[in-house]
């Protein structure tokens, strides 16, 4: 709605004779908007607001209770329900009289009180990805940080791919890392880790094999709420902060030296004063935390183990994560089974174990045992070779005739 002052701006301009478009551009109005009032001639100057735009205290106090009602939170149905209890509204007057309700519920929504846990209790984790130049090449790392809630004491750990083996075999290098193992972990809702959720009845389903893992570890896991990431803030700062100062705008040689990097980033980063604790995690940890842990299991656990169907391909290579490893020659074009570890790779053939590797994360390397490929290549039989130390002789002349030759020429 356009103020009576400016409309009698626009006809006093009109009676001057400028058209409607200089009239738009002095007044910074749609050329439109000063037709429109133009044609409404001197009545366009006393404006009033149609009763069917207004609501009384009555009407706006029943379009709040729908509000918060039948509607939930939707000012469409809101203006709905009342034109079918005889009240004319449009859709923006309903929600200009819901507004400060609105305003309230998201401030409620908002409002967040810091939870502060016991040393020892708790820690958090999440999965995040980062594109990195790794030997001049634009590569997806995913990697998973993990923070201590009291002493805010991080970890972080790159991989290629973010699955459940990933976020297990994270976990627990998280837990080595930190020399012990809290009460809780508190996680994402990932299907890696939550079978199914219900939000009625506030309830959980994990994963079995996420379950198998925190009994061996005894550890409870707990789930944050559904689209309410402020429940785990702790680490979704620490994904913030590895993307933003970790790896940034780097360049890695090799994903080795991004490992390196990250693991020398980390020490430094549990030194700097922590903006919460104001104090340096690493001497928080050490103070409070480290003995609040409880002990690692005294046996290793395994974390990391798929098996995996490949055929060989016609170079004896099968393609495990991009990375390429060999197997003997023979079985080219046959079906193999790949069992994949955190840091090896057995390859089966039945039940003939044909091929073990060291797990590489390079990605597009190639991971070769030159043994897979011996008789291979056709040898030259030893007795057709000619020394090459003795050419001229396998002629039947030596060095000491053409020298006698060359001398009597003399």
């Amino acid at each position: 709605m356009v103020e009576a002052e400016a409309v009698r701006e626009m006809r006093a301009l009109a009676g001057r004779g400028w058209g409607a478009k200089r009239i738009a551009r002095e007044l910074g109005l749609a050329r439109n908007t000063v037709r429109r009032y133009l044609r409404g001639g001197p009545g366009a100057e006393v404006q009033e607001r149609p009763a069917a735009r207004r609501l009384d205290e009555t009407a706006r106090a029943e379009a709040v209770a729908l509000f918060d009602g039948t509607a939930e939170g939707n000012a469409v149905v809101v203006a709905d329900l009342l034109a079918a209890r005889g009240v004319e509204a449009s859709v923006r007057t309903v929600q200009r009289a819901v507004a400060g309700r609105r305003r309230e519920q998201r401030a409620a929504d908002l409002a967040t009180v810091r939870f502060e846990t016991a040393p020892g209790r708790q820690m958090q984790i999440e999965f995040g990805e980062r594109k990195v130049s790794i030997a001049g090449e634009r590569v997806t790392v995913h990697f998973l940080a993990a923070v201590l809630s009291y002493s805010r004491r991080g970890f972080v750990k790159a991989f290629l791919h973010e699955r459940q083996g990933e976020w297990l075999d994270g976990i627990a290098s998280a837990f080595r890392h930190f020399g012990g193992v809290p009460a809780e972990v508190l996680g994402d809702n990932t299907r890696c880790l939550v079978a199914a959720r219900n939000r009625d009845a506030q309830t959980v389903t994990f994963h079995p094999a996420y379950l198998a893992f925190c009994r061996d570890w005894d550890v409870q896991p707990r789930a944050c709420q559904p689209y309410r990431a402020r429940t785990k803030g702790k680490t979704e700062s620490g994904v913030k902060y590895v993307k933003r100062s970790a790896i940034a705008g780097r360049q890695c040689e090799s994903f080795a030296h991004l490992e390196a990097h990250l693991a020398d980033w980390q020490l430094a980063a549990d030194q700097r004063v922590h903006g919460t604790t104001h104090e340096r995690p690493a001497e928080r940890f050490e103070r409070d935390e480290r003995q609040a842990l409880r002990p690692l299991p005294a046996r290793p656990l395994p974390t990391h183990a798929r098996r995996l169907q490949r055929r060989v391909a016609n170079d004896a290579l099968i393609d495990i994560d991009t990375v390429r490893y060999s197997v003997p020659h023979r079985l080219v074009r046959e079906h193999v089974e790949a069992l994949v570890t955190a840091t090896e790779v057995r390859v089966y053939h039945g039940q003939d174990l044909v091929a073990v590797h060291a797990r590489s994360q390079e990605p597009h390397a190639r991971v070769v045992d030159p043994a897979h490929f011996e008789g291979l290549w056709r040898r030259t039989p030893v007795e057709n070779v000619v020394p090459l130390a003795q050419p001229l002789a396998a002629l039947g002349r030596s060095l000491d005739d053409y020298a006698a030759v060359i001398g009597g020429a003399a």
